[in-house]
């Protein structure tokens, strides 16, 4: 076991620049497979206030999808069987939470923003459009979920980020919107859980 544990913080280490030695210092284990599989982690550079860090992650999860707990105020990208990448992200308020199962079905940078017209009703003094660029409030990237109006996408509020804040849409920071944007293929399925 304890090979098999030094071989994969060797492997985590590889993905990420780090050495096998800081990998394996750092372990982070929310769904609590480090005891079966292993699984080594350690900080990615970043500039959330939530830095992304390899974890373990139930490997029923298929590489190349996403999890995403709205309690934890987490993302997970998974890399290979029972490893993501977390992110840390700002999601629904009270009465704006969901849950469910979603495909990317779309990937836009620096997106232009048409406010729905239940936030319209909501807030009426927004702009009925808001051209892409660093003001938008859909940051540097978006990622459409099927044909809901939810999105994961980047944000001109970083601040936000680990809070509960947003209509539904899953907020991060620009530059791991970026490095998810980067990763993740349209038809990913995306795992909303509560």
């Amino acid at each position: 076991m304890m090979l098999r544990k030094l071989t994969l913080a060797a492997g985590v280490a590889a993905v990420f620049g780090m050495t096998a030695a800081s990998a394996e210092a750092q372990p982070r284990d929310f769904f609590g497979f480090a005891a079966l599989f292993g699984s080594p982690s350690g900080t990615v550079a970043g500039t959330s206030p939530y830095p992304r860090h390899a974890v373990s992650i139930d490997p029923k999860y298929t590489p190349g999808n996403i999890v995403i707990s709205t309690s934890q105020r987490r993302l997970f990208y998974v890399t290979a069987p029972g490893q993501a990448i977390e992110y840390g992200v700002g999601v629904g308020r009270d009465g704006f939470q969901w849950s469910g199962v979603k495909t990317v079905s779309a990937k836009k940078e620096w997106p232009s923003w048409t406010p729905p017209s239940q936030m319209l009703k909501r807030r009426p003094d927004l702009p009925r459009y808001m051209p892409g660029g660093i003001d938008n409030p859909l940051g540097a990237r978006a990622m459409y979920l099927g044909s809901s109006l939810y999105r994961i996408h980047g944000s001109n509020e970083p601040e936000t980020i680990g809070q509960a804040v947003s209509s539904g849409c899953i907020r991060m920071t620009n530059d791991d919107v970026t490095d998810l944007y980067n990763r993740v293929r349209v038809g990913a399925t995306v795992y909303v859980l509560r």
